[in-house]
């Protein structure tokens, strides 16, 4: 099977985490914020009118964050707004009355001294973080986890930073880099969190927010499904966050989708007793961006509150999604999406057309009175391995 699913039967927690970390103020507050970056424009939402018609839904919309600055992906968000709040911090100042030109101010610099940031990454985070830490005048150390491409890795280094590939997974390449930062009393950005640091992953996720305060913005209505990619959790959580608050009387329903090899959050829902369930191991997978098997602490407890459906994707669902939007049906508008960006085009084709679906299809009750959200987390950000998929035909489509 490419796709496997489970309903969310987890016993929710007793905190509502909603509530205590992520809130409509906070999508404000960093929206507010964002707004201040020189060349910050409101990435597009494309409504895919002919491919609705052809899966027989209302509508289908597709946030695409491949024209997020020049990074060609979202990290930004919820990197460069926790950076800017630490910055802010240190200044004895709150973030809403910071702008980025005070921060990259050499008064600014003179207060906070030198400072070197450090994270673990796939690619996109670490770019944005490296993007940041050279925009505001700091040092940025990255690492990325074995079987990270160049291009991504040199992406990282065109902004300055120092940026090795080890040979450890994502989740023992966190652990090497918060380790490296200790011994240099440098600063953690790291958009997972675990026992003891928690403060910047939750900046982090109040960054992300904003993009649904976007979105918001730019629907005349809430949608009525929205389907969220989950690596360790932080972006789906924000998001999920944002509409289990503003619409807590009928929320959209909400499917995590995951890589097959990385399925923490759909192995957790299939264990059903409330607690994480870890994957370990290299998680090879052509969404690199989703190859983590450690959720991030704070947001498993939101995912495990709000989410309706958990879905594992093998590669070919993800590599489907990426032909779909790189090939649109009728008057459609292009989308390029990289391989962590499109899976969730990928997993709502396969529901809507391939009858071994049928019953998910039922369960999740797609029908023409559907308003679909989804949201191409990055776009062509290893374009050798985008025309592999799309040109190519790696993964290709079968029935």
């Amino acid at each position: 099977m490419e796709i496997k699913w489970a309903k969310n039967t987890m016993p929710k927690s007793q905190l509502n985490n909603v509530d205590c970390y992520i809130t409509a103020d906070d999508a404000k507050c960093a929206y507010s914020f964002h707004k201040t970056i020189p060349g910050y424009k409101i990435t597009p939402l494309v409504k895919l009118k002919s491919l609705a018609q052809h899966f027989g839904v209302g509508e289908i919309y597709v946030k695409d964050e491949s024209k997020r600055f020049d990074l060609n992906a979202f990290k930004i968000t919820g990197a460069g707004f926790a950076m800017a709040k630490y910055l802010s911090i240190s200044l004895g100042k709150d973030i809403s009355e910071v702008t980025f030109e005070e921060l990259k101010s050499p008064k600014t610099k003179k207060k906070t001294g030198d400072i070197t940031f450090y994270s673990a990454t796939d690619g996109n985070h670490g770019r944005a973080v490296a993007w940041m830490a050279s925009k505001l005048g700091y040092k940025a150390v990255i690492n990325m986890p074995k079987g990270s491409t160049e291009r991504r890795r040199q992406n990282i280094l065109n902004t300055g930073a120092q940026c090795v590939i080890t040979e450890m997974n994502y989740d023992d390449t966190v652990r090497y880099t918060n380790n490296q930062a200790k011994e240099n009393n440098g600063i953690v950005v790291q958009d997972t969190a675990w026992k003891g640091y928690e403060e910047i992953p939750t900046w982090i996720m109040q960054g992300y927010s904003a993009m649904a305060l976007e979105i918001e913005e730019q629907m005349d209505y809430p949608p009525t499904h929205i389907f969220l990619q989950a690596g360790v959790g932080s972006f789906a959580s924000a998001i999920q966050s944002y509409y289990a608050n503003v619409y807590k009387e009928n929320p959209p329903m909400v499917v995590i989708v995951e890589s097959d090899q990385a399925d923490c959050f759909y192995l957790s829902a299939l264990a059903n007793d409330g607690k994480a369930r870890f994957k370990k191991g290299d998680m090879l997978t052509l969404m690199a961006g989703l190859a983590c098997g450690e959720p991030n602490t704070i947001s498993f407890e939101i995912i495990k509150n709000h989410s309706a459906y958990f879905a594992s994707c093998a590669d070919i669902v993800t590599a489907y999604g990426m032909r779909i939007l790189g090939n649109p049906m009728g008057q459609d508008e292009r989308i390029m999406s990289g391989e962590s960006g499109a899976v969730t085009t990928g997993l709502l084709a396969y529901i809507m057309t391939d009858t071994k679906y049928q019953s998910f299809r039922k369960e999740l009750k797609l029908d023409k009175n559907s308003k679909i959200l989804l949201i191409s987390t990055e776009g062509d950000t290893d374009p050798e391995c985008y025309r592999d998929v799309v040109w190519r035909g790696r993964n290709q489509y079968s029935k």
